[in-house]
């Protein structure tokens, strides 16, 4: 049994449209215009007990609204979703205890107060054992490398401690389900790195299904093997990552170098595709993919070539191609 399940959801927000100024104003106390915009649009998916997705999208396309009617704080215009056999809106009890959500931009510490006062409350609310308590939080701030920022106020915390905090805050009660939404938002690469570990031994351990919404491409490619896309509300690709490659990207990057200080004709190596990089004995072309082999086998007869190497077009470029179009 999938652990979400989600049918033509939908979600509709009515917005009152404000006439400009002073008279728009008045206007606007007898008589509203409004205006209907679909977040989401027939949304239909389901995750696998255990399953770590990526959630992708560009801004305003529906991805943290999909999970915030996943986590129940938004009613679906129309549509169905169970996860855990619950129906999220209906907020049952059962169901709030077993998942959690993570806001990257949104704070659940209590801001004046020290993190580990707000996991103490938290630990009372879901009535964890004082010796798993402790147990839990040694664990993961040693692993989030946050252990000795325990005590210190969340105001004083850098924004990495801080996000670290919100994450052990979130899976203090060991959940079945994890939504996260953009969680290293903002993150030096160095924490970005830290969280990323994290989550995936984490997900390793306890297999908790995780569904995860980032910009950051490092994000999904180090977590994700599946990823769904979705666009105007709409889901525009639900695969594994690799079949983005295949399905979206029509070139490779053909990397050759030469021997001693060959130059290169930029005119004459054009006709074999696009030139992205050139340096001294070295050159880099995009080529479409049907023509990868003709072309090597045309520059190693035409060139005193040392070296050649084939590459993928980076995963981020053909997401943000994708998102373009």
């Amino acid at each position: 049994m999938p652990a979400i399940e989600v049918s033509n959801l939908t979600k509709a927000f009515r917005t009152y449209r404000k006439q400009p100024g002073f008279s728009g104003a008045v206007k606007g106390l007898f008589r509203r215009q409004y205006e209907q915009t679909v977040a989401v649009k027939d949304v239909s998916f389901s995750v696998e007990p255990g399953e770590l997705v990526g959630f992708l999208g560009p801004n305003g396309a529906g991805k943290t609204t999909t999970l915030k009617m996943l986590a129940g704080l938004l009613y679906p215009t129309s549509g169905t979703a169970h996860v855990l056999g619950y129906v999220p809106w209906e907020r049952d009890d059962g169901y709030r205890r077993q998942f959690a959500l993570l806001l990257g931009q949104k704070n659940q510490l209590w801001w004046d107060l020290p993190a580990r006062e707000s996991l103490d409350l938290n630990a009372k609310i879901y009535g964890i054992p004082p010796a798993t308590l402790e147990r839990t939080i040694a664990e993961m701030g040693e692993l989030l490398g946050v252990r000795d920022k325990l005590n210190v106020s969340v105001r004083e915390l850098s924004l990495g401690e801080r996000t670290k905090m919100e994450l052990i805050a979130s899976l203090l009660h060991q959940p079945k389900i994890l939504f996260l939404d953009e969680p290293t938002i903002g993150l030096d690469v160095v924490s970005q790195k830290i969280v990323r570990e994290f989550l995936r031994a984490h997900n390793a351990k306890q297999k908790t299904t995780i569904l995860l919404t980032s910009h950051y491409m490092a994000d999904i490619q180090e977590l994700c093997d599946r990823v769904i896309i979705i666009d105007h509300g709409t889901i525009f690709f639900d695969g594994r990552l690799n079949e983005i490659l295949d399905r979206f990207a029509d070139s490779k990057l053909i990397t050759i170098q030469c021997e001693g200080t060959a130059s290169f004709s930029a005119q004459n190596l054009a006709k074999y595709g696009e030139i992205v990089a050139q340096n001294p004995g070295s050159i880099q072309l995009k080529v479409k993919r049907d023509r990868v082999i003709p072309v090597c086998k045309a520059l190693l007869d035409e060139l005193p070539i040392s070296d050649i190497d084939i590459q993928e077009v980076p995963i981020e470029e053909v997401i943000r191609r994708i998102f373009a179009r």
